[in-house]
């Protein structure tokens, strides 16, 4: 289980102060949860904070009861970008994320082909990063995460650089990889069908300083029928929550998801 308890974030360079605000997120054990909001509200900054990444100024991410205070292999980011080794193949960068186990190559060899299977990319474990669409990339790096075995997968916006029919397939198989794998899964999206689509629990966030607006509980059957009665209601009610944000945005003059990333970038790698 993760626990996001009473999380705020301050930044204090670019003249950025809080962005997160008392931020109050569970994902049940096999669980998947979405943080839907509008750009720039700090959707990203939170998904830093539950991996480790980033300190919360106040309160606490937990998974099974333990506080997290740095990255571990509880739980994997799956970026936006396509974070493959060009110069391996499928085959070897999903074999890179046993790179700290104790296993026989044998018994890598194994989970390897059994990630392979999950993802649908036996056929093309030999292909290198550069000759692959970016749905197979992605899946991929899928499964690279999950060949560790993590608690928890934390999604950034995987599908943002995919065209809308690739999005829409990526959504259905990874609809069916979750359901194969039951991974408790935390996503961020700022597109409300693909966070219908997919969700458990949706809490939506508002402008900065993030805040939970509302959290909605998803009944409907899967696959889900973006046509159907309930589905539409639903985008109905966040379409509005939505623009009322998007208004103060406007009115506020928040920062954009790109200003934002930077300011985090710098925070992550000032030591460095």
């Amino acid at each position: 289980m993760l626990e996001i308890k009473n999380v705020s974030k301050n930044f204090e360079n670019a003249g950025i102060h809080k962005v997160l605000d008392d931020i109050n997120i569970t994902a049940k054990e096999g669980e998947f949860v979405c943080i839907l909001g509008p750009s720039g509200c700090g959707k990203t900054v939170l998904l830093y904070v539950a991996a480790g990444f980033i300190k919360p100024t106040v309160g606490k991410v937990l998974i099974d009861g333990k506080i997290v205070e740095k990255p571990s292999l509880d739980s994997i980011v799956i970026f936006q970008e396509y974070v493959l080794l060009p110069w391996l193949t499928v085959y070897e960068n999903i074999m890179f994320g046993l790179r700290k186990t104790g296993l026989s190559k044998e018994q890598k060899d194994l989970l390897v082909k059994e990630q392979l299977d999950v993802v649908g990319l036996t056929k093309f474990k030999d292909w290198h990063p550069h000759t692959l669409s970016g749905g197979m990339k992605q899946r991929a790096a899928i499964a690279r995460a999950l060949i560790s075995d993590p608690k928890i997968l934390l999604m950034d916006e995987p599908f943002a650089a995919l065209d809308s029919q690739y999005r829409k397939y990526m959504r259905q198989n990874l609809e069916k990889i979750w359901q194969k794998t039951q991974k408790t899964i935390l996503f961020v999206t700022h597109s409300i069908n693909e966070a219908l689509y997919l969700a458990d629990t949706i809490y939506l966030f508002s402008g900065l300083p993030a805040k939970v607006r509302k959290t909605y509980k998803i009944d409907l059957p899967r696959p889900r029928d973006p046509h159907s009665g309930g589905f539409l209601d639903i985008i109905k009610d966040i379409e509005k929550e939505m623009a009322e944000e998007f208004s103060k945005a406007i009115e506020e003059r928040l920062l954009s998801d790109m200003e934002l990333k930077k300011i985090i970038n710098k925070s992550i790698f000032k030591k460095i």
